[in-house]
C-alpha cells in the first residue's frame, strides 16, 4: 500500500508540472520567433552610436569624379563631447592634400599646407563636414533613423577571431539628410548599406549617390571601430 501511495503521489506531481513545462517551452520558442525588425536594429545601432564615449572612424572613397574638389578620406577619433582629432584628405584646385584637423566647441581648426600652426576654417569650403558631429543625431546616428524601407541581407562572421555576427541592412536615405556627411551632396536620395554587429554596433556604412553637383554617382565607405574610446580633445 505504501508503494502504491508513493506512485500515485509521483504521478500527480508529474502531471501538475506539465503545464509549467509547456508554458516555459512555448515562451522560449516565442522569444526565438520574435526577431528584431530592421527598423529596430538600426534604431538600436543609432542609440549605441550616440551613447558611446567615442569611436575610431575612417571615411574613404576610391576616387572622386573627374574635375571634382572634395574629400577623399577622413581618419580620426570622434568623441561624444562632441569633438574630433585626426586628418582629412581633400582634393582642392587639382591638388591632393592631407590636412590635420581638430574640431571642438563648434569650431574646426586645420593645419593648412605651408602655414604654421592651426587656423580656424569653414570645412564646407573644402567639401568636408564638421567632423565632430559625425556620430551624433546630425551625423550617422541620424541617418540610421532616416533609412527608408530597410531590408536585412547577408550575415557573416567577423570581428576579433571571427566571433561576431555582422548583418547588412540596405535601404535609402533622403538626399537632404546626406549633407551632414558630405556638404555638397546633390542627389535626391542615396543608397545605403549598414553593417551591424550582433551586439548592436554599427561597424560599416556604404553610401552611394550623387555627392557633388553635376557629377556621376560615387560611393563612400565608412568604418567604425573601438567603441568606448576615450580621448581628451582640446582646441589647439
Amino acid at each position: 500500500m505504501r508503494t502504491s501511495g508513493r506512485l500515485a503521489t509521483t504521478a500527480a506531481a508529474v502531471l501538475l508540472s506539465l503545464p509549467l513545462l509547456t508554458a516555459c517551452s512555448g515562451a522560449e520558442g516565442d522569444d526565438e520567433a520574435e526577431e528584431a525588425s530592421p527598423e529596430e536594429v538600426l534604431a538600436d545601432a543609432a542609440t549605441t552610436l550616440t551613447e558611446t564615449s567615442g569611436v575610431e572612424l575612417t571615411l574613404s572613397t576610391d576616387q572622386l569624379p573627374e574635375g571634382v574638389s572634395g574629400i577623399t578620406r577622413a581618419v580620426g577619433t570622434v568623441t561624444n563631447v562632441p569633438a574630433f582629432e585626426g586628418s582629412i584628405t581633400v582634393v582642392f584646385a587639382g591638388q591632393t592634400v592631407d590636412v590635420p584637423v581638430i574640431a571642438v566647441d563648434d569650431t574646426v581648426y586645420a593645419q593648412l599646407p605651408f602655414t604654421p600652426g592651426y587656423d580656424k576654417v569653414n570645412p564646407k569650403e573644402y567639401g568636408a563636414p564638421d567632423p565632430s558631429g559625425l556620430i551624433g543625431e546630425d551625423g550617422f546616428a541620424g541617418l540610421l533613423g532616416l533609412t527608408e524601407s530597410p531590408e536585412a541581407g547577408e550575415s557573416v562572421r567577423g570581428g576579433a577571431d571571427n566571433t561576431e555576427i555582422l548583418t547588412t541592412y540596405s535601404g535609402t536615405v533622403p538626399g537632404d539628410a546626406m549633407d551632414a556627411i558630405i556638404p555638397s551632396s546633390s542627389g535626391d536620395s542615396f543608397d545605403v548599406e549598414w553593417q551591424v554587429s550582433d551586439d548592436g554596433e554599427l561597424r560599416k556604412a556604404t553610401l552611394t549617390g550623387v555627392f557633388y553637383p553635376r557629377a556621376e554617382p560615387m560611393t563612400y565607405t565608412v568604418d567604425f571601430a573601438d567603441y568606448g574610446t576615450e580621448k581628451d580633445i582640446a582646441a589647439p
